[in-house]
């Protein structure tokens, strides 16, 4: 981890021991993280998925494996319970910054009933939307991965927006869409090099129908937003952003950070010291 005494905005979604797929995760731990950074804010996004899904040969880690039978791999329940308690026991820990509550759910679009009785159960500060699955051509639910061994990657990243661009269509609990550029994440070196040029009216379209809706566009340094999503988002008249690592260890809290920062003209900090920032 590299220490920056800089000013940099809160990370809008971390995730800790109580999201399934972060075996290393420490709330603990990212507080403290955060803190030495000089962060105002962290917020705690955990994953909510109800969608199984096919995994490829090979690609299921030991930590996993319990979580997989004949090949389907099915997200375990959330423990909201154990989750609050462990936030609360850190706010007490750490006073000096913000700590917010969050889910990220996972193509709650598909999953309409069960999200809406998850939400219920508790008010969080930050919800995400994300879509780590899609639909390929012939309508069956598969993982960006396997959609990129037997489609065209251009072909992909293109099913991959219009699946968002249902999410957001369809679904409306929530504040941020997150990592729109998630299918880049699997993008194969055999395509060649990506261009985000090539998906212009692909990205515009979903930041179109985001803004229309008055949500937030999340910048995720997991694998750097391009600026001009960013720019596009601000002429589409996009009202907010926020700043995401996606950290799923400790030491990768608010990674790429100041770099992210420098990209996002147009917008400024707000007085949410949960690291909402807004056109200026």
């Amino acid at each position: 981890m590299t220490v920056v005494r800089a000013t940099l905005p809160g990370d809008s979604h971390v995730h800790s021991e109580w999201s399934w797929d972060a075996p290393h995760g420490s709330m603990e731990q990212a507080c403290r993280t955060a803190v030495t950074l000089g962060l105002p804010a962290i917020v705690f996004t955990e994953h909510v998925d109800f969608t199984s899904r096919r995994m490829l040969v090979g690609t299921v880690p030991d930590w996993q494996a319990d979580l997989v039978e004949d090949g389907i791999l099915t997200p375990p329940s959330f423990d909201l319970a154990a989750y609050l308690k462990c936030l609360d026991d850190c706010r007490d820990r750490f006073p000096a910054i913000s700590i917010g509550s969050g889910l990220e759910l996972g193509e709650p679009h598909w999953h309409q009933d069960r999200v809406a009785e998850t939400l219920s159960r508790a008010r969080f500060d930050r919800i995400l939307a994300s879509a780590h699955l899609m639909r390929d051509e012939a309508g069956a639910r598969v993982t960006v991965s396997a959609a990129f061994r037997s489609s065209p990657a251009p072909a992909v990243v293109r099913t991959y927006l219009t699946e968002v661009c249902a999410l957001i269509t369809e679904f409306d609990g929530f504040d941020v869409l997150a990592h729109i550029d998630y299918a880049v994440r699997s993008w194969p070196a055999s395509a060649g090099p990506y261009q985000v040029a090539d998906f212009s009216q692909d990205y515009r379209q979903v930041l179109a129908l985001l803004a229309a809706k008055g949500k937030a566009l999340e910048i995720n340094t997991r694998v750097p937003l391009h600026r001009d999503i960013v720019r596009w988002w601000h002429d589409l008249k996009g009202p907010a952003i926020t700043f995401a690592s996606d950290a799923h260890r400790p030491d990768n809290v608010a990674d790429g950070f100041k770099e992210a920062v420098a990209e996002a003209a147009g917008f400024a900090p707000s007085p949410d010291s949960l690291g909402l920032w807004v056109r200026r």
